[in-house]
């Protein structure tokens, strides 16, 4: 489950970059209403897919619990950001965009979210091997 989480973080951080795009084809082409919009969704999607990755990661992955926090407070900033720029709050939409791209990148650094505790198994009921240590 820790690289499902970790693709889905990395196709995150993917989307996230991919908004400002559309963005700047919002001001320059006629359809570029409809795909900075479909970006946007998009990005929401993925976002609640992160969601549902760090829970299946965390639980019959045996994975740390952090990642769920960091992924359910992304969702949350997505939200908000769909919600300023469908009231059309630039001031606040832009800043916002560039901490999700940071947020996202951070996320994306750090592959020890992704793996299951020092001395715990990937299966619950199994000891860990110290034979690696």
């Amino acid at each position: 489950m820790g690289t499902f989480l970790r693709v889905t973080i990395g196709l995150q951080t993917l989307v996230t970059f991919l908004a400002p795009v559309t963005a700047g084809l919002l001001l320059t082409v006629p359809s570029g209403k409809a795909l900075h919009s479909a970006s946007a969704y998009t990005l929401f999607v993925v976002a609640v897919v992160h969601v549902v990755a760090a829970v299946l990661a965390w639980r019959p992955g045996g994975g740390p619990a952090r990642p769920i926090l960091s992924a359910a407070l992304f969702l949350g900033l997505v939200s908000a950001q769909v919600v300023l720029g469908i009231a059309h709050v630039k001031t606040v939409h832009v800043p916002l965009g560039v901490l999700l791209f940071g947020f996202s990148l951070l996320q994306l650094s750090r592959p020890s979210a992704c793996l299951p505790p020092r001395g715990r198994s990937r299966r619950p009921g199994r000891r860990a091997s110290r034979a690696a240590a």
